[in-house]
């Protein structure tokens, strides 16, 4: 028998590894309302009262009456509101969501967030209809740094869609088709995706669309 190239494995293993992640899309109606769907799970940057998530039901979802929602209007200005899908990691990955700001006196709106490490290390980005706009961040450390910013009229009540690619260290994201990009290598390795809110920001998401980038 012929031995195989080393390249030739190397090449199945990548090949493999890369199949295996999953191409998900969440639209929620299947899980049961009041409770976290099954899959995820929450966290929270920082400390304090918050991040509760649950299904809620909004007839006004682009997908159907079921949105999972962060509920809480407790939490204090620096907390970090998340919720993570469990099984798969992504490194260049796109997503899509949809999303609706409900409430919030201190911060409102939200976003997803991508190659989360832990509830201390990850990148999001988020729009916020209380200050019109819409911005990528890192966080290390517990620590939120600004990439890029851009103003953006996304008021809230109403549903927006957020998208996000990113390759290597390129990130193109946008709301409503309206671009923001950013160049970032801080975290390179492959983590986990889910959604995030801020402080007492009580946001509905719908629709959530997740799967590897095209190289």
């Amino acid at each position: 028998m012929k031995p195989v190239p080393c390249c030739a494995v190397v090449a199945c293993v990548l090949f493999m590894a890369t199949a295996a992640v999953a191409d998900e899309k969440w639209t929620f109606e299947d899980a049961a309302v009041g409770k976290l769907p099954q899959g995820w799970s929450r966290a929270q940057t920082g400390r304090g009262e918050g991040s509760v998530w649950k299904i809620q039901h909004d007839e006004s979802a682009p997908a159907g009456p079921n949105v999972l929602a962060q509920v809480s209007d407790a939490g204090p200005n620096p907390l970090f509101n998340l919720c993570v899908l469990d099984e798969e990691n992504y490194g260049d990955v796109d997503i899509t969501v949809s999303l609706k700001a409900v409430a919030g006196k201190i911060d409102q709106g939200g976003g997803p967030v991508w190659r989360y490490q832990d509830a201390n290390n990850y990148y999001v980005c988020r729009h916020n209809p209380l200050e019109d706009n819409f911005r990528i961040y890192k966080v290390i450390d517990g620590k939120r740094t600004q990439l890029a910013s851009a103003d953006a009229k996304a008021p809230a009540g109403t549903w927006h869609t957020i998208k996000v690619t990113m390759r290597k260290d390129k990130i193109v994201c946008s709301i409503n088709g309206d671009k923001l990009d950013a160049r970032d290598d801080t975290i390179t390795a492959a983590g986990k995706v889910g959604l995030w809110t801020k402080a007492d920001a009580v946001t509905n998401f719908d629709d959530f669309h997740v799967q590897p980038a095209d190289k």
